[in-house]
């Protein structure tokens, strides 16, 4: 019986932070943006919806993400660490002769900011390319 109990104890609590995360996601913010002297583009994802401006002075435009792109960024957000983004190493090192733009990757959640060191635009850390990945595409969109 004991065995039994603690069992479906062990499931429901694994149940629960699981469902957790995904209602993490609904109060997040992400942005990827990407900068150098000539190029500007900005990716903002909340709720369900992106924000993608194209250049400094234009306005963003905004549009709603469907279940099945949204359902893919909530899982590679759930493989993330947080705590860690900023030590992620960038595997080029083109932007700093002009080769790349800037990449960078910011999540605010609860209040706080986690945020990426400046990385190639195209060439994101591994541990966080599915996602940069993921947010570029609507930008070609």
């Amino acid at each position: 019986m004991r065995i039994l109990s603690l069992l479906i104890l062990t499931i429901v609590i694994g149940t629960g932070c699981s469902s957790q995360k995904k209602a993490d996601m609904t109060t997040a913010q992400i942005e990827y943006s990407a900068m150098s002297r000539g190029y500007f583009k900005k990716i903002v994802v909340q709720n369900q919806t992106v924000s993608v401006t194209n250049g400094r002075d234009q306005q963003p435009v905004e549009s709603k993400i469907d279940n099945a792109k949204w359902n893919k960024i909530t899982a590679e957000f759930s493989k993330l660490n947080l705590d860690s983004l900023s030590a992620l190493k960038a595997p080029t090192e083109k932007r700093f002769h002009d080769g790349a733009a800037i990449g960078n990757l910011k999540i605010t959640q609860n209040q706080k900011t986690y945020e990426t060191a400046g990385f190639d635009n195209g060439f994101p850390p591994k541990e966080i390319e599915k996602l940069v990945n993921l947010l570029v595409d609507f930008a070609k969109e």
